[in-house]
């Protein structure tokens, strides 16, 4: 069944946080002393109990939220005596094979990242292959919202060990392309788990859902945030190999909130000269987003985004001229116009406008 069986009042999810949090603190006051007295495995035993708490059904996402962040500041715990363990010589390939022994789906999943990232930073096997083993293994778990989270932890482990250009793990541990790919893939999912929470739960909670997407989406901006983040990543390759990916995922997941906040997303998150390139197909996309979309607000962020460049930058003037920026949108904004039956002449109007300011 779906997450949201129980329908809750206020008070008894107050209750049902206040008591994952009382075993959290317990296990985490256990797992500590356990670190104290250097007892590896009964450490892990103890973070494997506080884990299980992520299992619940019980949680509205926010509350979720709330219960995985305190679960992360006590992970930082664990993995700070990792790396100490691995700085006085002990094998983490055998860590991480002990933790796979570990039972229950999501305390092991988490453990393995948590045990992967010191992994990756030991450098006894290349960042890349770790981390497509994490990849692999995280599809374990199906489940929309322990799903979102445990991506997003995936993406916290692994921040600083992708074999980016100029990384400790670029070499042998991998390249670039090893470091987008794994990011593009935890995107792709991580989107497709969110999508699926719209469908969890009946019709009639549908406004409801749609406001607890929103108190996440963050977890899917951050993969967009990393992929952002790479050293290595210039125009070139973000023309022919990460923005085909991201846009074929947008349009292909058919969702309204997810179409309109990663066209949002990536307009932000990605630099002002990473836009002008790829220009066309940016635009292709918008002309064929969902209906309910609001278009013109993504296009009045590109073209803010187009024109802060260009002020920035004159001869970015002269790049916006060979590609020819302002026929490419009036194009797109034609074809908008034309299609879109449902658009008010207001959205017609704001749309012209835009582009007059633009020009």
């Amino acid at each position: 069944g779906g997450p949201w069986e129980v329908m809750s009042t206020e008070e008894e999810q107050a209750r049902y946080l206040e008591d994952a949090l009382k075993e959290v603190q317990k296990q985490a006051f256990y797992m500590k002393r356990a670190m104290d007295g250097d007892s590896l495995k009964l450490a892990l035993d103890h973070a494997t109990e506080m884990l299980r708490e992520l299992r619940t059904n019980l949680l509205t996402p926010k509350n979720y939220y709330e219960l995985y962040m305190r679960i992360l500041d006590e992970m930082r715990e664990l993995e700070e005596y990792l790396n100490s363990l691995q700085r006085s010589g002990r094998s983490m390939v055998e860590i991480y094979e002990q933790v796979q022994c570990c039972a229950t789906v999501v305390p092991r999943l988490y453990l393995l990242c948590c045990v992967g990232g010191v992994y990756i930073s030991s450098k006894e096997a290349p960042a890349k292959d770790i981390l497509k083993d994490l990849i692999e293994v995280i599809k374990g778990v199906q489940h929309p919202m322990r799903g979102l989270f445990l991506r997003n932890y995936l993406t916290l482990v692994s921040k600083n060990k992708l074999p980016d250009v100029g990384s400790p793990f670029e070499g042998i541990g991998g390249n670039l392309q090893d470091a987008y790919s794994f990011l593009i893939q935890n995107f792709v999912e991580t989107n497709r788990l969110w999508v699926r929470l719209q469908t969890q739960g009946g019709n009639k909670d549908r406004k409801k859902r749609e406001k607890e997407r929103m108190d996440l989406r963050i977890l899917v901006g951050t993969n967009l945030v990393r992929l952002s983040q790479l050293e290595g990543l210039d125009v070139a390759d973000y023309k022919a190999n990460v923005l085909p990916k991201i846009l074929e995922e947008v349009l292909s997941c058919k969702d309204t909130i997810a179409q309109s906040y990663l066209m949002d997303c990536i307009i932000q998150v990605f630099p002002d000269d990473f836009h002008l390139n790829p220009l066309e197909l940016l635009l292709q996309t918008v002309s064929t987003l969902k209906e309910k979309v609001n278009v013109r607000a993504i296009l009045e962020a590109l073209m803010d985004r187009l024109a802060a460049h260009s002020a920035n930058n004159a001869a970015a003037g002269a790049v916006g001229a060979e590609i020819n920026s302002f026929k490419l949108i009036n194009d797109c904004i034609s074809t908008l116009i034309e299609e879109r039956a449902n658009m008010s002449l207001t959205e017609t109007l704001r749309l012209q406008t835009v582009l007059t300011n633009f020009a």
